[in-house]
């Protein structure tokens, strides 16, 4: 049985699809058989690719770009099915309870973390993409070992 991770911010085209980026990069390095997929809590970008911005700061740090990648918005269908649902925000894991969802958030794997969302870098620059990513991979690899654990 494969290990099935989903990442969810607000549309699905900046953090939870780097997190997605990311996390699968880290798996697949780890030798883990996981599944990771992302989603957002609106609609808003329903189809969209991953924001150019962020494919620019992924290809900077050598991770794929997300080629192919669509936003969708996470429904209550999609939840019973995934082993770990990892929150951008606490406003991203409340609308994930409501859903009927037990969310956790992706920087509580992170030690080092001084606050629990991962910063929106939408209405920034590079360097708020750059921040992003960096609050991404200081939590990566705490999800790896989180998921090592359970596969175990």
């Amino acid at each position: 049985m494969i290990y099935r991770v989903m990442t969810v911010c607000t549309g699905n085209i900046c953090r939870s699809p780097m997190a997605e980026i990311v996390l699968r990069s880290r798996f697949e390095a780890a030798g883990l058989d996981v599944e990771v997929d992302s989603t957002g809590i609106s609609d808003e970008e329903h189809g969209n690719p991953v924001d150019r911005r962020a494919r620019a700061v992924l290809a900077r740090h050598g991770y794929p770009t997300g080629e192919g990648h669509h936003a969708r918005q996470v429904s209550a269908s999609d939840l019973p099915s995934r082993d770990l649902v990892l929150a951008m925000t606490s406003q991203h894991a409340r609308a994930l309870q409501r859903l009927g969802g037990e969310p956790v958030m992706f920087r509580s794997f992170d030690p080092t973390a001084d606050a629990p969302d991962v910063d929106d870098p939408w209405y920034g620059g590079p360097g708020d993409f750059e921040r992003c990513l960096a609050e991404i991979e200081a939590a990566a690899d705490g999800i790896v070992e989180h998921v090592r654990i359970a596969l175990a």
